[in-house]
């Protein structure tokens, strides 16, 4: 029987292994997809390290959060496509291993898991069961001592799992309301996913970063054929909105587009008989820093094939 390109195609889409898998199994089994199917399953751990030098650049955040919402996790688990990471096994892995950071984020590849096999051993077996390589990326644990800390997924594909997370830790004086914390914790959460900024305050910043941009800023004014002085000003105003672009309490909170966030955890404050400020914040976008080659699927398809 004549292995086409559909063939591989819906193999692939049926079970989310790699394409030469696919074609190996129906070349080995005369092109039956539910025995291709089997064949698959029982190639086992066999593929798993030849699928390790394959990009991972999509796949979930996924954050988990303690009862008492004082601590939270978030990590990067990373698929090939965006069909494995749609996947439940795939989900319920991710989820795993945001709960295990709960605990500790430092050794999580060789944590324990549930039915006593350590999160690789988790992870390579799956990769045998979808067929694409799956990288643990990274992942972040954040305490509160008094407090909260707010959450927010954007592009969830489940309660908890998307494409971007974020952290927001919310320390508070005294009591607190913790459903009041909450809520402003989320809207300042939604407004890092959108705002994208880098520095918690400007003290936050170092301060070799203001002398370069001050530097740049000076230069690009002299080009323009500005003088020392006028081009000094123009230096400090270009600070003044390089703060107001990467500094999360100087920037225009993205819910009102008017009120700088600072002045909107200000006016919190008053308005409560507790204070509440922002410790820490931590945002994790899937795959960012990772070169992912750009491809055009049927070409792809068809490429496999012709081998």
């Amino acid at each position: 029987m004549a292995i086409t390109a559909q063939l591989v195609k819906q193999l692939r889409d049926k079970t989310g292994a790699g394409m030469m898998d696919c074609k190996k199994a129906l070349v080995e089994t005369n092109g039956d997809i539910p025995t291709a199917e089997e064949y698959l399953r029982k190639k086992g751990l066999m593929d798993a390290a030849k699928k390790s030098s394959r990009t991972t650049a999509d796949g979930l955040i996924a954050i988990s959060t303690s009862k008492d919402k004082k601590t939270a996790s978030i990590i990067e688990f990373n698929s090939e496509t965006d069909f494995v990471a749609r996947n439940e096994k795939f989900q319920e892995v991710a989820k795993m291993i945001a709960e295990i950071a709960l605990n500790d984020d430092r050794d999580i590849l060789n944590s324990k898991t549930p039915n006593g096999a350590s999160v690789k051993e988790e992870i390579d077996r799956l990769i045998s069961i979808v067929g694409e390589n799956l990288t643990f990326r990274r992942a972040k644990k954040t305490v509160v001592k008094n407090g909260v800390i707010s959450t927010y997924v954007h592009g969830a594909v489940v309660p908890g799992m998307g494409k971007i997370g974020v952290l927001v830790s919310m320390e508070a004086e005294g009591d607190f309301c913790l459903i009041k914390c909450e809520e402003l914790g989320k809207k300042i959460a939604m407004h890092i996913a959108a705002a994208n900024p880098t520095y918690l305050c400007s003290k936050c910043i170092p301060q070799e970063v203001i002398n370069k941009e001050k530097e740049i800023a000076i230069a690009q004014a002299k080009e323009l054929g500005k003088p020392e002085n006028i081009a000094e000003k123009m230096a400090e105003g270009r600070i003044k909105k390089f703060f107001e672009e990467c500094v999360l309490l100087e920037q225009v909170f993205v819910v009102d587009g008017k009120t700088k966030v600072c002045d909107v955890i200000d006016s919190f404050n008053k308005e409560n008989n507790f204070k509440v400020k922002i410790a820490e914040f931590t945002k994790f976008v899937l795959g960012e820093g990772i070169e992912k080659a750009t491809t055009n699927f049927a070409e792809e398809v068809a490429s496999f094939i012709k081998q």
